[in-house]
């Protein structure tokens, strides 16, 4: 019960904190450090998969209702919560991941944090600069646009850990 007040409360705060601040620090127009990615990062292992993407779900409807984008934070998020336990899979250390654990650079490393945050950061915008867009004539000016902000983002986020969610 305690985890799922907490989970509802990092939720809110998450959004708050991205519409609030961190939609507030575009850098030269390309760049935006989306860190309400961090809801479905830091979820727990064990977190079903129908959970998965309803919370994926709602954190992107909770983004598109308050910035007028009809649906392309909700499909970018719905998208990481799929690949998450994929990736989780194929991330996981060789004797599997530690019972009552998180994904947390504090339980696994850096290394294996930065590589499981950018993967999914990098994915997350993919779908959303592209739906965004919706054409292939920019193509690379969106590709770079996807680079810049998925290492401005991951670099929030990995700072985060430091910061915000030690322990």
């Amino acid at each position: 019960m305690v985890i799922i007040a907490r989970n509802i409360f990092r939720f809110l705060m998450l959004i708050a904190f991205q519409v609030l601040v961190m939609d507030n620090v575009m850098i030269n127009g390309y760049m935006v450090p989306y860190v309400y990615l961090l809801f479905i990062l830091l979820l727990p292992f064990e977190t079903p998969q129908l959970a998965l993407l309803l919370s994926g779900f709602l954190l992107g409807l909770g983004i598109d209702f308050i910035e007028h984008t009809p649906g392309m934070h909700t499909a970018a998020t719905v998208m990481i919560a799929f690949a998450r336990p994929y990736l989780l899979k194929l991330l996981a250390p060789r004797d599997g991941y530690e019972s009552d654990t998180f994904p947390r650079i504090h339980y696994y490393g850096f290394i294996w944090f930065l590589k499981y945050a950018f993967l999914l950061v990098v994915l997350h915008h993919l779908v959303l600069f592209y739906l965004e867009v919706f054409q292939l004539r920019e193509f690379l000016s969106t590709l770079l646009r996807v680079i810049l902000s998925s290492i401005l983002s991951t670099s929030t986020i990995v700072l985060s850990q430091y910061f915000v969610f030690r322990k």
